[in-house]
């Protein structure tokens, strides 16, 4: 079995400031630094940082060899990632005093992610073969419908929800792992309540298993006649940017291994604490050495 992430790399160039920036205002940030990020590339590096062999194919531009550079200092096999002529994507974040964060992507090469690519990338993986993706890169209806034909089993975090999302053909997606506010978005559900959520996603998606993150109230899984729930860690937050990539990629090398959901969310939950406690997307990510070490505090 063979790991496939078909996902985005970005640049992000992240602002410390007090409040989040108001329409009509101009504030002076507190500090500025760049990392290494995109949802794609923060889940492949938690993928490897947990111990499972992980391919990696995307679009960077000449500006973004330090985007393939730490994809393999990580143990991700950058075999076929792509090096096109225009900039790489890039993110705008803020972070303000209490760790929270708000996010401006621009897609650069992830949009130029081609038909004629996917089927070439694909033409490596068979049946059984897992394929993670996200919401950031073009043509993923092309990805999915492709990779469904070939038997590979598909894991979708839905992020971030646009227009696009309720274009794909969700129907052949075999785990959804998403949050609350994605959940609420493709299911029209008005409230947060993860109760209907699920039952809405299981009527939608009868064939599908969900990972549903609640935050700071934890995580739970539902499908296949099992439901079971993790609740969160006690952490200091400092940067919450790359939580939910930290969880994504670590429950999917769980799910690889064969642990069951109530293993896979404990390891999960504990990875994306960790990272809550540092700076930035992929430098914030755990080794699976140091979530084995964390202590179970529960809140």
């Amino acid at each position: 079995m063979k790991v496939l992430n078909f996902g985005s790399l970005n640049i992000d160039k992240v602002y410390k400031v007090v409040d989040f920036v108001q329409p009509g205002e101009t504030i002076l940030s507190l500090d500025y630094q760049e990392f290494c990020g995109g949802k794609g590339l923060n889940q492949s590096i938690a993928l490897s940082r947990a111990g499972t062999m992980v391919y990696h194919a995307g679009a960077i531009g000449e500006d973004g060899m330090r985007l393939k550079s730490a994809l393999e200092e990580a143990g991700v096999k950058t075999t076929f990632l792509q090096v096109l002529s225009e900039p790489s994507g890039h993110a705008v974040i803020e972070v303000d005093g209490s760790g929270q964060n708000r996010i401006i992507v621009t897609q650069g090469t992830n949009g130029r992610i081609t038909k004629n690519y996917v089927d070439e990338v694909l033409g490596h993986f068979e049946k059984g073969d897992i394929l993670l993706l996200q919401n950031e890169i073009s043509n993923i209806s092309h990805i999915m419908e492709n990779a469904k034909a070939k038997g590979m089993i598909i894991a979708l975090n839905p992020s971030p929800t646009n227009k696009a999302l309720y274009e794909y053909p969700l129907n052949l997606v075999d785990i959804f792992i998403l949050n609350e506010k994605e959940g609420m978005a493709l299911t029209g559900t008005p409230e947060c309540c993860q109760e209907k959520i699920l039952d809405c996603l299981e009527k939608r998606y009868p064939e599908a298993v969900f990972v549903l993150t609640l935050g700071a109230e934890g995580a739970c899984y539902r499908g296949r006649g099992e439901h079971c729930y993790q609740a969160a860690f006690s952490i200091d937050a400092v940067d919450t940017t790359a939580a939910g990539d930290t969880f994504c990629g670590y429950f999917m090398a769980e799910y690889v291994n064969g642990k069951r959901p109530t293993e896979a969310l404990l390891t999960a939950t504990k990875a994306s604490a960790i990272a809550v406690g540092r700076k930035g997307a992929s430098p914030s990510i755990p080794t699976m050495e140091e979530v084995e070490e964390f202590p179970e505090i529960i809140q």
